[in-house]
């Protein structure tokens, strides 16, 4: 296997913009992804602007519905060590 250096991290990237940035990427509208996991619109915009926390029970239903890990959505800055990545 080839080596590889990691990225260097550009930017801090909030709870509520990771959501967006996922969100966006897939490109669903706030109201699309309020039907696919049935969390109001008006609470993923509060979200996606910092006004309301996540909490981990929202976390695991929006990353459902984004198709990827709650950790990517709660810890959206979070770095390991080199040595335990998988």
């Amino acid at each position: 296997m080839k080596e590889f250096r990691p990225a260097k991290k550009r930017v801090e990237v909030s709870v509520g913009e990771s959501v967006r940035i996922l969100r966006e990427l897939q490109e669903l509208s706030q109201s699309q992804l309020s039907e696919l996991c049935g969390i109001p619109q008006a609470t993923i915009s509060a979200i996606e602007n910092s006004r309301v926390n996540l909490g981990v029970e929202r976390a695991k239903v929006l990353a459902r519905a984004l198709q990827c890990h709650p950790a990517v959505l709660v810890f959206p800055g979070w770095e390991i060590p080199l040595e335990h990545a998988a």
